[in-house]
């Protein structure tokens, strides 16, 4: 049997809410190539000189918010290790081994992978953590997990999953953290996902054209196929289908905006428009989180509370993420025998 070792991947969290962590993720994160895809001058400047320096203080104070609602550490690391205990149970008779790093900062994917280079493994499969596909998650984690193994004298196989949007276990861990709510109690759902500029969504599409051409928000198509637009549209089909929620009872939105240039509809202009129009309760889901973080808990839960209320709401619930949901492990556990065909 050969010695297999699997990488998750996960995006990344700063050491700890100091405003010198936070500074230091963020200068990583935002140096990112496939984050910020704007030439590399002028990256460095509006990273380094601007973004980092004014946000770091700001971000600081959000992150020990979430610090304080009670593990002690970032949700994503607790959520992540937990995922990779209960996979690690699945595998225990087979020569199967699981490692967790994180795209940015700790544990860094240069210590994990330099880990792993020595444990001499057959084949290797890299997994990161993104069900729906994009170039600054997906794609930079791969990228640099590459760099890396590329470099070492004996290259094992690798073994890549790429997307796993359409995964049963993973559609049912998110129905089933909904069903913890009485969903006609609330006047709309909403399907948010981690917003992106245009135009890298629009550099997936090598025929020209837009999501609108191919579609993107009705199907999955030859054209598609590759789209994080498409990917977030067909994940709400699936869930919605399961929920039996119905057209006009739920949108499918995009937070953490910057820009006017980044994908519609927006989170906070729907939010906001749902209150002025008399809604009172809405249910958030955020399945392209598959651990709860900030994104989910803090702009979610409190940023987007605050937001609705101003405008006449009373309520905003947050769907939990998939997190360490058995039916997620299991989700996760076919989408790895299925490359490396090991069989129970």
């Amino acid at each position: 049997m050969k010695k297999t070792g699997v990488l998750l991947i996960q995006l990344g969290t700063p050491d700890s809410p100091k405003t010198s962590d936070v500074r230091r993720y963020l200068t990583e994160f935002l140096n990112d190539p496939r984050v910020m895809d704007i030439p590399w001058i002028f990256r460095k400047i509006l990273v380094n000189l601007i973004i980092v320096p004014f946000r770091s203080p700001k971000s600081a104070k959000v992150y020990r918010e979430l610090w304080d609602l009670g593990m002690g550490e970032s949700p994503i690391i607790t959520h992540s290790f937990r995922l990779k205990e209960k996979l690690e149970k699945y595998f225990r008779e087979e020569n199967v081994h699981f490692h967790l790093a994180m795209r940015y900062q700790n544990p860094s994917m240069y210590d994990v992978l330099e880990t792993m280079r020595k444990q001499q493994y057959d084949r290797i499969v890299l997994l990161p953590l993104f069900p729906q596909y994009a170039s600054a998650t997906t794609g930079s984690a791969l990228e640099l997990a590459f760099k890396i193994i590329q470099k070492w004298w004996v290259i094992p196989e690798v073994h890549v999953v790429r997307d796993f949007w359409n995964n049963e276990g993973y559609i049912e861990s998110i129905v089933e953290q909904a069903s913890q709510f009485d969903l006609s109690e609330y006047d709309h759902v909403l399907f948010s996902y981690h917003g992106l500029p245009e135009r890298q969504v629009e550099k997936v599409h090598f025929e020209g054209g837009n999501c609108e051409t191919h579609r993107c928000r009705k199907e999955i198509n030859p054209t598609n196929k590759d789209c994080y637009v498409a990917h977030c549209f067909a994940t709400t089909r699936l869930i919605v289908e399961k929920l039996g929620i119905k057209e006009g009872e739920y949108h499918v939105v995009f937070q953490s905006r910057l820009t006017k240039r980044w994908i519609q509809p927006y989170a906070d202009d729907v939010i906001e428009e749902l209150a002025k129009s008399g809604k009172k309760k809405l249910l958030v889901f955020s399945p392209a989180f598959v651990a709860d973080c900030l994104e989910t808990l803090i702009e979610i839960g409190e940023e987007y509370q605050e937001l609705f209320e101003k405008h006449g709401g009373e309520k905003v619930q947050l769907v939990p993420s998939s997190n360490s949901k058995d039916s997620f492990v299991k989700g996760i556990e076919s989408v790895i025998r299925n490359k490396i065909k090991v069989v129970y």
